[in-house]
């Protein structure tokens, strides 16, 4: 099943807005480090519901929003709750991105980096459009430091790229953005339950639990355009 495919499918089941839900919990801190100034083009790579672009334009006066997604349906849905007009989603490609050289100010990807085909590539593209200066924000639960999340690969049909913290700052580098900071950003909202009620479907000890969302949350990699 190819990408378009299976978002497609999540999409129609709106599996979108679970996807919104739970991602908010570290997302909104890293949007928040973003140095997002009025009148700012933003790209949110792999926008899913486009939460994010629209919560940069509330909070941050972002100007011109592009999500970009490679599900029609889910650009589809995106444009569906969204009533901006400086807010528009495109269906493309992570490795052939729809974008000029040096006109994009900052690129945002949640949960979606790993999808990639080839994810240097992809870097190489994002350094391509961004402006001197410019900021690439990449968040993901999927790598290698969380165990917790390797057993993720068996549930998708798409194969996904699960790359260690090193390996990120490498691949960064490679395409010629700065490493400005990496860290993790742990989930503090999820509820944990009490230890008694453990084992649960998914989880067989309290402490994994809290080790998968206190501990290893979501890895952030920043990269900034020379």
């Amino acid at each position: 099943m190819s990408v378009r495919e299976e978002f497609d499918d999540w999409a129609t089941s709106g599996r979108d807005r679970g996807m919104e839900e739970r991602h908010w919990h570290t997302a909104k801190h890293a949007l928040a480090r973003i140095p997002v100034e009025p009148g700012d083009t933003v790209l949110d790579l792999g926008c899913g519901s486009g939460y994010a672009g629209r919560a940069l334009r509330d909070t941050k006066g972002a100007g011109r929003i592009y999500g970009l997604d490679g599900s029609p349906e889910m650009a589809h849905n995106a444009a569906g709750y969204t009533d901006d007009e400086q807010v528009s989603y495109v269906v493309g490609d992570f490795g052939s991105l729809p974008f000029a050289a040096d006109t994009i100010d900052h690129v945002w990807s949640m949960e979606a980096f790993y999808y990639a085909a080839d994810p240097r590539e992809t870097l190489a593209e994002i350094a391509r459009v961004l402006r001197p200066g410019g900021t690439f924000y990449c968040a993901v639960n999927y790598y290698e430091e969380n165990v917790h999340s390797h057993q993720w690969q068996e549930k998708i049909s798409i194969e996904m790229t699960r790359w260690d913290r090193e390996q990120y700052r490498d691949a960064f580098r490679e395409s010629g953005l700065y490493v400005a900071e990496q860290d993790t950003i742990p989930d503090r909202e999820i509820m944990i339950p009490a230890e008694p009620e453990f084992p649960t479907e998914n989880w067989d000890t309290r402490e994994e639990m809290v080790e998968r969302y206190r501990e290893f949350g979501t890895l952030l990699t920043v990269g900034v355009a020379p």
